[in-house]
C-alpha cells in the first residue's frame, strides 16, 4: 500500500513558480519578496497542506507553554477599540481555567516581520490572530509551523486556517434595513478601513440594503476606527449630502464620532438623522440618544477561539473551517 509523504519546501516552490529561496522567505515572514510572489507561495503551501514540523500538531502529550494573542494592528487602536479588550479578556479567562497564560502583543509595519520570527522560535503552543489584514498576513506564514493557528476576524484573502467571526454583513444589513423600515431613505455609511474582512463585510452589508431598495445614492466614507477620524467622514458626508437623514457606522466608537459632529452641526438625533452603530459595547448606552446599534457576541468570539487552540494543542479532532457567530440588532433611541 503507497503512503502519501507530507509536501517539501521543493515542492511548494515549484508549484508556485519560484525558487526554493524565495518560497523559504515567504514562510519566514520575511518582507524582502513581492505581494505577487507571496501570495502564490501562500496558495501553493494552502492547496499541498504543506505544514513545517508537521508532526508537532497532533502530540496530545507536549508541554504547553502558552498562548499568543497577536494584535495586527497599532498600540492607539488597541487601547481606543473596546472591542480587544473584550475579546481578550474572553479568551484569556477560558484559558486561565486550565492554567495556560495568554501572551498579548500588537504588530503594525515592520514588526510584522519581528513577531513572526519570534513566534517561529517555538515560544508559545498556540496563535490567535486578531483583525489580520493588510498584503502580507501573519495568518499564512504561521499556519505552516504546525503549531496551532486561529484567526478573529474573516481575512479578505483564502488562508490555510480555521476563523471566528460574527456575521458583520448580516448584521450591517439588518442594521440598514431597519432604517429604510422607518422612513429613512439618504442613508449613508461611515466605513471601517476596507482592508480587513469586517469592514469590508460591514460595507458590503450596507450596499445589500441599499441595492435592494434600488438606491443609486449610496455615500460612504472611511474612518479608522476612531471618533476622530469618523467625526472629519461625518463632516465630508454633510458637506456632500446636507439632506442625509441616517447613518450607519461601522463600530460603536466611530459612531460616537458621527453623533459629536452632527451635534456640532446642529443636527437633531434622531429627529433630523438617525445613528446606528456595529459592536453593542458599553459605550453604546452611554452616549446620548442612547445608540442604536448591532450586537455581536465578542466574548463568545473569544472563548469559541481559545476553546478551539485548546483542542488542538490537545489532539483532539477539531474543524477547520470557519465558525461564524449570529448578531442582533438593539433598538434604543438614536434611531
Amino acid at each position: 500500500m503507497l503512503t502519501a509523504t507530507a509536501p517539501t519546501l521543493a515542492e511548494v516552490a515549484r508549484v508556485a513558480g519560484v525558487s526554493i529561496a524565495t518560497a523559504s522567505r515567504v514562510l519566514n515572514n520575511s518582507s524582502r519578496v513581492s505581494a505577487e510572489a507571496y501570495q502564490r507561495v501562500c496558495d501553493a503551501a494552502s492547496s499541498l497542506g504543506y505544514r513545517r514540523h508537521r508532526a508537532a500538531w497532533g502530540q496530545a502529550q507536549r508541554k504547553v507553554n502558552a498562548f499568543a494573542a497577536v494584535i495586527h494592528a497599532g498600540h492607539r487602536l488597541l487601547f481606543s477599540e473596546p472591542f480587544f479588550a473584550r475579546l481578550i479578556g474572553a479568551a484569556e479567562l477560558e484559558l486561565a481555567q486550565h492554567g495556560i497564560p495568554l501572551l498579548v502583543t500588537t504588530v503594525s509595519g515592520p514588526l510584522v516581520e519581528t513577531v513572526g520570527r519570534y513566534l517561529q522560535g517555538g515560544h508559545v503552543s498556540g496563535i490567535m490572530i486578531v483583525s489580520d489584514h493588510g498584503p502580507l498576513p501573519l495568518a499564512a506564514t504561521l499556519a505552516t509551523l504546525g503549531t496551532p493557528v486561529t484567526v478573529i476576524g474573516r481575512p479578505l484573502r483564502p488562508q490555510p486556517v480555521p476563523y471566528v467571526d460574527a456575521d458583520n454583513r448580516g448584521g450591517a444589513r439588518a442594521a440598514v434595513e431597519y432604517l429604510i423600515s422607518t422612513g429613512r431613505r439618504s442613508i449613508a455609511h461611515l466605513a471601517a478601513p476596507p482592508d480587513t474582512g469586517v469592514g469590508a463585510d460591514r460595507l458590503a452589508g450596507y450596499r445589500d440594503a441599499m441595492q435592494a431598495i434600488g438606491a443609486t445614492d449610496a455615500p460612504v466614507a472611511y474612518g479608522d476606527w476612531s471618533q476622530a477620524s469618523a467625526a472629519h467622514a461625518m463632516q465630508r458626508l454633510l458637506d456632500q449630502r446636507p439632506h442625509l437623514d441616517a447613518v450607519f457606522a461601522a463600530s460603536d466608537v466611530m459612531a460616537a464620532g458621527a453623533v459629536r459632529y452632527l451635534r456640532k452641526a446642529g443636527r437633531r438625533i434622531p429627529e433630523d438623522v438617525a445613528v446606528v452603530g456595529f459592536d453593542d459595547h458599553a459605550l453604546a448606552e452611554q452616549i446620548r440618544p442612547a445608540l442604536t446599534t448591532v450586537h455581536q457576541p465578542v466574548e463568545q468570539i473569544g472563548t469559541v477561539a481559545a476553546r478551539w487552540l485548546l483542542a488542538a494543542v490537545r489532539g483532539e479532532q477539531v474543524e477547520d473551517g470557519a465558525t461564524v457567530l449570529p448578531t442582533e440588532l438593539v433598538l434604543r433611541d438614536s434611531a
